[in-house]
């Protein structure tokens, strides 16, 4: 049914979201707009349009060789850490200006603004809580007024990337303890949360949050979230919670 679904609206140009209700306990609870409520997001293709490591390793020669990995990681097929630290190897030696490059023309995801906007209209807290790097997730805080981001931190030397990260690497269950740990500080009731990413290391977050989104993700990413979004701008999940 939902295959068939998808082929009509693939063929009409139409936007699908698919509510799978048995991924959590029965009952599974949309959290509304109208209340304050609590969005956490992962960052690389899902606030933006972009894996920001890939872009990095384009500048320092090292692209796809690292492109491959990050894939490969993102299908849940290497555990995260492990290839953070591989991938982030291969930089070693690069100048620290292609962070700044990269941290300045990070390109957004369609409805991006548009979401954030109507969120904080509506008295929602947002987060962004990504396996990439402080430089990028800074980079957006600044520009669209988030409440607060959570990232890795590259080590620089001398102006160049040392090649490592340091402090603990925000891996799938450091993204699930910061939706638990975030509705706690700000005083947000978990039945108003909301955790939306594209692959395997999102997983966990989706689960502990009251809905987990799929947001033009890949396949084992869009079976086990409540909501999968496959096409369109993130201002879709407007529609979901309005």
């Amino acid at each position: 049914m939902e295959n068939s679904i998808n082929s009509i609206a693939d063929e009409h140009g139409l936007e699908v979201a698919f509510i799978n209700s048995e991924s959590k306990v029965p009952g599974l609870k949309i959290p509304a707009l109208n209340k304050p409520g609590l969005l956490v997001m992962d960052m690389d293709s899902t606030a933006i349009q972009i894996e920001c490591i890939d872009e990095i390793a384009k500048l320092a020669g090292v692209g796809e060789q690292v492109a491959a990995v990050t894939a490969s990681a993102m299908r849940g097929e290497l555990d995260f850490a492990e290839s953070l630290h591989a991938r982030v190897a291969t930089l070693k030696g690069a100048p620290q200006s292609v962070i700044t490059d990269v941290a300045s023309k990070l390109p957004l995801m369609p409805g991006l603004e548009l979401l954030v906007s109507c969120l904080k209209q509506h008295h929602w807290k947002i987060a962004i809580v990504s396996g990439g790097f402080t430089a990028m997730t800074e980079a957006l805080k600044e520009q669209l007024g988030l409440d607060i981001t959570l990232a890795n931190n590259l080590d620089i030397k001398d102006a160049k990337l040392s090649g490592t990260v340091s402090g603990k690497v925000i891996d799938a269950q450091a993204k699930a303890d910061a939706v638990l740990n975030l509705s706690k500080q700000f005083n947000i009731p978990m039945s108003q949360t909301i955790a939306m990413g594209d692959g395997a290391n999102d997983l966990k977050m989706m689960a502990v949050a009251s809905l987990g989104v799929a947001f033009h993700a890949k396949p084992l990413v869009c079976e086990q979230a409540d909501v999968s979004v496959r096409q369109g701008g993130l201002d879709q999940l407007l529609y979901l919670i309005g």
